[in-house]
C-alpha cells in the first residue's frame, strides 16, 4: 500500500522593505497600493527597524507628502512653480509617543518577526485626498511627469523641523487608488442622436448601448450600434473610440485622448432607407498607448503592470467637479461619416473603467460586506491571521531612494 502524502500550500505574504543608504534604519510596508473606499481609506501601516545604539538620543520621524505637478518642470522660469508639495501628516515614530498604539495584524506579525528594535507607525490619508495619477510624458519632456504622487519619508533628526541627512533618510513612493463598487449595477448606458440634412428630408438616427456601466481594466468594452437611415445621405464608414477625459483641477484645464479605436466599412455604405446593427468590441489598455504623451496612468510609470488611470469616484451626494487632483472619466465615441457634404454624426456614451474590488467576482458579490475603517475582519480572515511567520517574503522597495550618500 502506498503512503498518502498531504501537502500544505502556504500563501506567501509579500512585505516591501527599504533601507537608508547608511544601512541603519529599515522601513517595512505590507503593501504599496492603498485603497480609497469612498467612506474610508486604507491606513498606511508599517514597521521601522533601527540598529542598536544608533540614535544616541536622536529621534526617528515619518511623514507622508503628496506632490501635485500640473505643469512641465522645464517650463518653470523666474521662480514660477508648476507643482505643489504638501505634508499631509507627520509624526515621531521612535521613541513612540503613545504607550499603546493601534496596530493592524500584519504589523503585529512583523513586530514578532523583527524583534525588539522594531517600531510600528500608522498614517491616515486626509479626507478628499486625490488618487495617484501620472500623465505619460512625451519624448521631449525632460523633468518629472505631471500628476499626483504620494511619498512616505522616514528620517533621523533632533526634532520635527530637522530635515534629516540623506544618508539616514529613506523615501518610499506609494499609490492611492480606487476600486469599483462591489456590484456593477444594472443600468446600461446608452445614447440616441439624430441628424437632419439641409435641403433633404428625413433624419439619420444613431443609437449606441453599452453592455455594462463599469468595466474592469483589461476587459472588452462592448458597444451595440444601431443605425437607421431615414435620410437621403449614405453612411460611408463607422469609427469607434474609447476616449479618456482628464480634468486638471489646479489650472482648470481639460483635455481628451483616444486610448482605443476602430474603423470599419462593414455594412457600408448604409444607403437611404437601410439600417445596420452590430456589436463592436474595444479594449482600452495602457500597453497599447506606451509612447503617447498625456495618457493618464494609475500611479508610477516604472511599474510593469501599470494600468490606465481609473475613473474618479466621489461620495454619494458630492459633485465630481469638487474632486481634487486629476479627475478622470471615460466614454465610447461613435462617428458616422456621411461624406464631404454630409458631415458626421457623433455621440458619446460615458462609462467607468476601474479595478475590481477584492472578492467582487460575480460569485462572491452577494457576500460582500462593508469594511470598517481599519479593515480588521478582512485581515483576520486572510493569510495574515496565520501564526506561521515563515510565509512572509521580503522584497526590496527599489524605487525613489533619496539621492545616494554624499
Amino acid at each position: 500500500m502506498f503512503p498518502i502524502l498531504f501537502l500544505a500550500f502556504v500563501v506567501a505574504i509579500k512585505v516591501y522593505k527599504k533601507t537608508t543608504p547608511n544601512g541603519k534604519v529599515t522601513v517595512y510596508l505590507g503593501k504599496r497600493d492603498f485603497i480609497d473606499h469612498l467612506d474610508h481609506v486604507d491606513p498606511i501601516d508599517g514597521i521601522i527597524v533601527v540598529e542598536n545604539d544608533y540614535l544616541q538620543g536622536r529621534k526617528v520621524f515619518g511623514q507622508v507628502t503628496t506632490t501635485y505637478r500640473f505643469g512641465r518642470e522645464e517650463d518653470e522660469v523666474m521662480g514660477v512653480k508648476f507643482s505643489k508639495e504638501l505634508v499631509l501628516c507627520r509624526e515621531q515614530i521612535v521613541p513612540m509617543k503613545k504607550e499603546k498604539q493601534d496596530m493592524t495584524p500584519i504589523q503585529e506579525r512583523l513586530l514578532k518577526r523583527l524583534g525588539p528594535n522594531s517600531y510600528p507607525f500608522l498614517f491616515q490619508f486626509p479626507q478628499n485626498s486625490p488618487s495617484s495619477v501620472t500623465l505619460q510624458p512625451g519624448d521631449d519632456d525632460q523633468g518629472k511627469p505631471l500628476g499626483v504622487e504620494y511619498t512616505i519619508k522616514v528620517f533621523v533628526g533632533e526634532n520635527e523641523e530637522d530635515k534629516g541627512h540623506k544618508r539616514s533618510s529613506v523615501a518610499l513612493t506609494i499609490k492611492k487608488l480606487q476600486y469599483a463598487p462591489p456590484t456593477r449595477g444594472r443600468r446600461l448606458p446608452s445614447s440616441l442622436v439624430s441628424k437632419g440634412f439641409t435641403f433633404s428630408q428625413g433624419k439619420l438616427n444613431l443609437e449606441v448601448t453599452l453592455d455594462k456601466e463599469i468595466y474592469y481594466h483589461g476587459e472588452k468594452v462592448a458597444a451595440n450600434v444601431i443605425v437607421t437611415n431615414n435620410s437621403r445621405k449614405a453612411v460611408k464608414n463607422i469609427k469607434l473610440f474609447v476616449v479618456q477625459h482628464c480634468e486638471v483641477t489646479m489650472v482648470n484645464s481639460q483635455f481628451s485622448r483616444h486610448v482605443a479605436s476602430l474603423e470599419t466599412r462593414e455594412g457600408c455604405p448604409i444607403t437611404p432607407g437601410a439600417s445596420f446593427t452590430k456589436q463592436f468590441y474595444l479594449v482600452p489598455l495602457a500597453s497599447s498607448n506606451k509612447d503617447r504623451r498625456g495618457i493618464a496612468l494609475d500611479g508610477h510609470l516604472k511599474d510593469d503592470d501599470v494600468n490606465l488611470a481609473s475613473s474618479t469616484m466621489v461620495q454619494e451626494g458630492k459633485c465630481p467637479a469638487e474632486a481634487m487632483g486629476i479627475v478622470i472619466s471615460y466614454s465610447i465615441r461613435v462617428k458616422l461619416n456621411c461624406g464631404t457634404l454630409g458631415g458626421e454624426l457623433i455621440t458619446d456614451v460615458p462609462f467607468k473603467l476601474m479595478h475590481p474590488a477584492p472578492g467582487s467576482v460575480e460569485k462572491e458579490k452577494a457576500t460582500m460586506k462593508k469594511s470598517k475603517s481599519i479593515d480588521r475582519a478582512r485581515y483576520e480572515n486572510s493569510c495574515y491571521a496565520n501564526d506561521d511567520d515563515d510565509n512572509i517574503v521580503f522584497e526590496d522597495f527599489a524605487r525613489l531612494r533619496l539621492n545616494e550618500p554624499e
